[in-house]
């Protein structure tokens, strides 16, 4: 089973800003770090070049709604900067942790509120795993 942390160890800080950094731009939309998965097998607990394979659990808002995305990368250390491989495997939904997960705290800060403004009611759905 998949070990889901929601702060990211402080070695692999500046390699998951820089995935983070590329996939937002990739996207067009500003994504947030909420988690990682595994990072024990991210990379050792020792600060180094990498290259390091990441899970990272990402939210933003794309095409209007709010999304959270686990996404894989390969960063290394390239100059002064980091090399980023997004990894995308067609398998990777049977193997997704997103039924373990909670939404991250602040995720959807705001939202009902939001959504009240504009409408008389609203029917709020709850199913674990699939927020």
């Amino acid at each position: 089973m998949p070990q889901i942390e929601e702060s990211i160890p402080i070695h692999l800080a500046e390699a998951s800003e820089a995935a983070r950094a590329w996939f937002s731009s990739e996207q067009g939309a500003d994504f947030k770090v909420t988690g990682i998965v595994d990072p024990v097998a991210a990379g050792s607990s020792d600060v180094g070049p990498g290259p390091h394979q990441l899970q990272l659990i990402l939210c933003g808002e794309r095409d209007g709604h709010d999304v959270c995305l686990r996404e894989r990368f390969v960063v290394a250390t390239r100059g002064e900067g980091y090399a980023v491989e997004h990894l995308v495997d067609a398998n990777d939904s049977l193997a997704s942790p997103a039924p373990l997960l909670d939404p991250p705290v602040g995720a959807r800060a705001g939202w009902v509120d939001e959504v009240m403004g504009r409408h008389a009611f609203v029917v709020l759905l709850f199913y674990r795993g699939f927020w």
